[in-house]
């Protein structure tokens, strides 16, 4: 079966940095792209970034933009989200995605809180 785990989460203070891993099992990691989303309970889930299946191409959302960084370890078979400068408004539950043309597959989740 195919898992992915989230971890590296936690509270910071707004301007703080946080760095999120996640680990895949079960799945051939090199042929998908991974991405990661978040989600809060008013609103509805959001693409933060993504990566293509050699790191070659990242796209993130314009929210992120210039604070946010996403990396691919494909022999680790790891995923990493580098978050800096972060706000209040990145507080999130953020969600590990693998996609390709045949399916996709999530992690739990894990939550992110910016506050003072």
């Amino acid at each position: 079966q195919v898992q992915l785990v989230e971890s590296g989460g936690g509270l910071v203070q707004p301007g703080g940095s946080l760095r999120l891993s996640c680990t895949s099992s079960g799945l051939i990691f090199s042929q998908y792209d991974m991405r990661w989303y978040r989600q809060v309970p008013t609103k509805e889930r959001e693409l933060v970034a993504r990566i293509s299946t050699t790191g070659h191409r990242k796209d993130y959302a314009d929210s992120v933009k210039g604070r946010f960084t996403i990396s691919r370890d494909n022999a680790q078979k790891r995923v990493y989200l580098q978050m800096n400068s972060l706000k209040p408004e990145d507080t999130a539950v953020y969600y590990c995605n693998a996609h390709n043309a045949w399916g996709d597959a999530w992690g739990q989740g894990i939550q992110v809180t910016v506050s003072s």
